[in-house]
């Protein structure tokens, strides 16, 4: 493309601040940081560049430089990590958030606004439904369905199970013949919908 070592700069300036700021930079930026005499002498180098194919630009925009190999990074989101939850006998659980993992929400297909938070498993009570010992399950505060996942507490004690209703009536059943069905004597109280696994050991 035969750039001069001018337009290679401008080029490595306006991708740096696609990457670091999330933007394209403004004609007046561009002759800030180059020290340009006028907005004239950088439109003089985009129309250059913009024939060598290296940028494109749009009509009727104050920042209309675009990048044809650029993919804008996803925004993350930031979710916090409430402690352990039993894959295996209910236990009584304090769920104090000790930390945040960062995930894009475009890979568990939720949108931004979700209410969702994490919480690493204890056990093996879900293997039959490939959750296993010390991953992290991502959760949603939202309205269980039948068959769901679910982060639940159950008279007092939490547990990570599949929610099941028959004949009207909830209770909790693991993905693991070794443990038996939970029915409730007093209250099921759903604290999440499981939405996203994270395995922490890609060896297994």
């Amino acid at each position: 493309m035969n750039l001069t070592l001018r337009q290679t700069q401008i080029l490595s300036f306006i991708r740096d601040s696609a990457e670091e700021c999330g933007r394209i930079p403004s004609v007046r930026e561009i002759m800030g940081k180059f020290g340009f005499s006028s907005p004239a002498t950088v439109a003089s180098h985009l129309d250059l560049m913009e024939k060598k194919g290296v940028i494109r630009r749009e009509s009727g925009r104050s920042r209309n430089i675009l990048l044809p190999d650029f993919k804008r990074r996803p925004e993350l989101l930031e979710v916090p990590v409430y402690g352990m939850i039993p894959a295996g006998i209910p236990e009584g659980q304090v769920q104090d958030s000790e930390k945040c993992i960062t995930i894009d929400p475009s890979t568990i297909r939720l949108p931004r606004s979700a209410r969702t938070f994490a919480l690493e498993v204890r056990g093996d009570s879900m293997i039959a439904a490939g959750i296993l010992d010390r991953d992290i399950v991502i959760l949603e505060h939202s309205e269980p369905r039948h068959r769901d996942i679910v982060a639940a507490l159950i008279d007092g004690d939490v547990t990570l199970k599949r929610y099941l209703i028959e004949g009207s009536v909830p209770f909790l059943r693991a993905e693991n013949p070794l443990y038996p069905d939970l029915i409730p004597a007093r209250e099921l109280i759903i604290q999440g919908v499981f939405r996203a696994l994270i395995r922490t050991n890609t060896q297994r």
